[in-house]
């Protein structure tokens, strides 16, 4: 007679394996828009938008031909290529395996992505949102440049343990606009969250790398590449005496109230990102991030 013990012992491998090795979603595309140069100077904004210049671009490195470090607890990221190199970029990509990628986080072969690539808030962006995205980056100049694999510790190289992650920190929902907040409100609530996924860097995390939620936006500490990320909610430690703007200004040329400049990868960012955005578009997210909680900086 075979001992319960046992028997109870494989229906939790059994269920352990099944949960992690289950097949990720299959995404059907819709309705894909008409590649004209609308469409690319949307898809240019949006990519500009979503930071995806400054971490796919390495330093004197090729546009977009990935390999920029991202030093984290857990090791270091080296972004990859998303040029339309049909072998070591995204030229082979369909329309449904690039939407996947951001509102589920799962790579074109099926695996899950590490959440260096912040598809926990991109997955707030619609599809036609994306597929503009897919249609610049798909006109850009390909780049043959072999994506380097991770140096990651021992435990975090096993990525079907991602599932696990992801069933703990990670829903893959959309943007909807609150209809009791103005479109502004929404529009920097859009940009803020998802596209700009400005509470992946401005949040301290927990041992396991996910958003410590009591402190999202707070600031962290121990921020990417070692440099702390600031508090960028209304506190005292944060933005509290910041007005729209000055918030505005920061974004456009990265110069705070006392007339310092920011520098380190915020510097990045505001270069290849927020001082291209329109005007509007600043004003937005400036509005939304003075509407916060005000929470501390986590000690």
């Amino acid at each position: 007679m075979t001992h319960p013990v046992i028997v109870t012992l494989l229906l939790i491998v059994s269920a352990a394996l099944f949960f992690l090795f289950w097949p990720p979603p299959q995404i059907t595309v819709r309705n894909s828009p008409p590649v004209n140069q609308q469409l690319l100077e949307q898809g240019e904004y949006l990519v500009r938008a979503g930071g995806c210049v400054s971490c796919h671009t390495a330093e004197d490195g090729d546009l977009l031909a990935g390999g920029r470090p991202l030093e984290s607890p857990f090791g270091t990221f080296y972004s990859p290529n998303i040029t339309p190199d049909p072998e070591t970029g995204i030229g082979n990509w369909t329309d449904a395996a690039f939407v996947r990628a951001f509102q589920h986080g799962v790579d074109y072969r099926g695996r899950h992505y590490y959440p260096a690539f912040p598809y926990t808030a991109y997955t707030g962006l619609d599809q036609q949102v994306l597929l503009a995205m897919k249609a610049y980056l798909s006109s850009v100049e390909p780049v043959r440049r072999p994506n380097r694999d991770h140096d990651l510790v021992w435990y975090a190289r096993f990525r079907p343990f991602l599932k696990l992650w992801k069933f703990l920190n990670f829903e893959s929902r959309r943007f909807r606009p609150d209809p009791v907040r103005s479109q502004d409100w929404n529009r920097g609530a859009l940009l803020v969250r998802h596209l700009g996924h400005c509470a992946e860097c401005h949040s301290p995390r927990d041992w396991l790398g996910g958003i410590d939620e009591a402190y999202r936006y707070a600031g962290n500490p121990a921020g990417f590449g070692g440099d702390p990320a600031p508090n960028i909610t209304p506190h005292d430690d944060g933005i509290a005496d910041w007005s729209v703007g000055d918030l505005e200004l920061f974004l456009e040329l990265g110069m705070t109230p006392a007339g310092d400049f920011t520098g380190g990868d915020m510097a990045m960012v505001i270069e290849d990102s927020t001082s291209r955005l329109r005007a509007e578009d600043r004003r937005a997210m400036a509005e939304y991030l003075l509407s916060l909680p005000a929470v501390p900086t986590p000690q």
